[in-house]
């Protein structure tokens, strides 16, 4: 075979598989679209029962057509504190059992002539495209999209089965295989190393099934090929970790013990049985279609096997990754990049995120106020360090919320996005209002003043009236609580009415020199700072009640 022939096989095979890939990816985005939020349905069912988690693990992964992104989205559920590990055990091993689908739609060429790719490939295409670009209705175009891929998927398998064909006649690449097939760590080896590089375990199942059309794959180095890809697609759970909490990085080891155990199972007993029991067999060219059984019973196995032990799975990952969590205030705790995909999550979480960035906020004005009436000088470092974070949180909620809003989400999701953002900034300010009593507190000390007894009870007063709107309108944002919020409305027109009252008054103690210049001067701009941080109190709840309200692309802009 001369130098053009090699090339023109590399070339077809090559440009096969990228449209496979593509076919692939393309018609799992298809599924997710027109899956809506039957996603977040699916996961929503979790609880600890493992066999439910195991049926939406195979359930999601053949809407998406990867494991691999279904343990990634695991992950990222994990180290955003939606999915404990033993609910992620479930849904791991479920996924591994959905992957097998894309397997199965590859083997239809094996049943009937109708069903090869050569004649499903430009069928699927032109209807694809006919839907996609004609159709009036979303769902109708989302469908089109998923007819697309299938076309893609099998035009990309029929260029890949067609440049390997004229490897049937090469003595040089049967003997590989057969040597891949006589050792089981060099076949595994080759199965982990494709995958792990593709990232993929159905592509690296799909090249596979292109090969074996060609009577290049015997039994035995396939089963250890396939035993290999299911140790590599755990690669890019693992990368996907890095970074991450130490529990989604127990996540990902368990799903790669899962594989890693289950492939070591199944080596050996595919060796004793190549060896001693059915050792004619190990030579016979597997078909496509059986490739799609061995992943499957594989698969199916592994999970019923390794079922009873998943307790174990988590205990053995823990002991790998060992020490707690340690949580750091400044980090997003309930974000993650990674549930962007499925944005009903996300918007959730963002929400968490928020509230507790409020929560840090509403604890900073308690610890300046305490730090004003009592005069303690370590809450005022206390209030700097914490407003510090306030803003770190800011700046990360903010970056999260403009990614999420760039997603497919629903109208209903946009305005509470857009809610969001205004509630950040609101919360922002109060951190600010914080930190500004804290220098006012500062002032007190640095210069050993004092307010009279009527101040403190003044200052007393109207601080629980503002501390008190504001909690409310965090928990009307926690809960989606109309109600909640038009509680708080009352309270943000009495601190307007008690800042007013109480300026008159103190303005009447400092002209009949009751107090100090410089002490009035803090108790006004300390009431001044109560009524604001009550101002943005009231904002908060009124993205509740007005879920109209709209964000501009500037603003967006500028809160980042």
């Amino acid at each position: 075979m001369n130098e053009i022939s090699w090339l023109s096989i590399a070339l077809g095979f090559l440009g096969g598989f990228g449209l496979f890939l593509f076919g692939m990816e393309y018609m799992g985005e298809g599924l997710q679209k027109a899956a809506g939020s039957k996603m977040k349905n699916l996961l929503g069912v979790l609880t600890n029962n493992r066999f439910l988690g195991v049926l939406v693990g195979a359930g999601i992964t053949a809407l998406i057509q990867s494991s691999s992104a279904t343990t990634v989205m695991v992950v990222g559920f994990v180290n955003a504190g939606l999915m404990s590990l033993a609910q992620a055990v479930g849904v791991i091993m479920g996924a591994n059992i959905g992957t097998t689908i894309t397997a199965w739609i590859v083997a239809l060429g094996e049943w009937t002539s109708f069903l090869k790719p050569s004649v499903l490939a430009p069928l699927c295409i032109v209807l694809g495209v006919v839907m996609t670009m004609f159709a009036k209705k979303q769902h109708i175009k989302h469908i089109g999209q998923i007819v697309f891929g299938f076309g893609a998927l099998f035009l990309g398998l029929d260029m890949m089965s067609q440049a390997a064909k004229p490897l049937e006649t090469l003595e040089e690449v049967k003997s590989l295989f057969v040597v891949l097939g006589d050792n089981p760590l060099l076949g595994i080896l080759v199965g982990a190393l494709v995958t792990a590089i593709i990232q993929s375990s159905s592509a690296s199942v799909g090249i596979l099934q292109a090969l074996a059309t060609a009577a290049l794959v015997p039994w035995n180095s396939a089963i250890y090929i396939i035993l290999g890809q299911n140790i590599g697609t755990c690669i890019t759970a693992i990368l996907s970790s890095i970074g991450a909490s130490k529990n989604a990085k127990r996540a990902a080891m368990i799903h790669f013990l899962f594989n890693f155990i289950g492939s070591v199972v199944f080596a050996i007993i595919a060796f004793i049985s190549f060896k001693l029991l059915v050792p004619n067999l190990g030579a016979v060219s597997i078909e496509v279609t059986q490739i799609s059984i061995v992943h499957t019973v594989f698969n199916v196995v592994n999970t019923i096997l390794l079922f009873p032990f998943a307790g174990v799975l988590v205990y053995l990952a823990e002991r790998i990754i060992s020490g707690g969590e340690e949580e750091l205030e400044g980090e997003l705790q309930h974000l993650d990049e990674r549930i962007i995909e499925t944005p009903s999550f996300a918007v959730e979480n963002a929400v968490k995120e928020v509230v507790r960035m409020g929560n840090l906020a509403e604890q900073n004005v308690k610890t300046a106020m305490e730090a004003l009436l009592e005069k303690k000088e370590n809450k005022i470092e206390e209030v700097y360090k914490r407003e510090k974070i306030i803003n770190q949180l800011q700046h990360g909620i903010n970056h999260y919320l403009v990614k999420l809003s760039n997603s497919p989400i629903s109208e209903k999701e946009h305005s509470i996005i857009t809610g969001l953002f205004h509630t950040v900034s609101d919360i922002e300010r109060v951190g600010d209002h914080a930190e500004n009593i804290a220098e006012l507190a500062e002032i007190l000390i640095k210069d050993d003043l004092s307010l009279s007894e009527i101040a403190h009870q003044e200052l007393q007063e109207i601080y629980e009236a503002a501390v008190s709107c504001f909690e409310l309108s965090l928990q009307a944002h926690e809960f989606g609580d109309k109600t909640i919020a038009k509680k708080a409305m009352p309270l943000e027109q009495q601190v307007d009415r008690l800042e007013e009252t109480f300026r008159s008054r103190h303005i009447k103690r400092l002209a009949e020199n009751k107090c100090s210049s410089v002490s009035g001067v803090v108790f006004l701009d300390t009431i001044s700072n109560l009524e604001r941080i009550s101002d943005h109190a009231s904002n908060i709840a009124m993205t509740i009640l007005d879920e109209n309200k709209s964000l501009t692309t500037e603003e967006m802009t500028f809160s980042v």
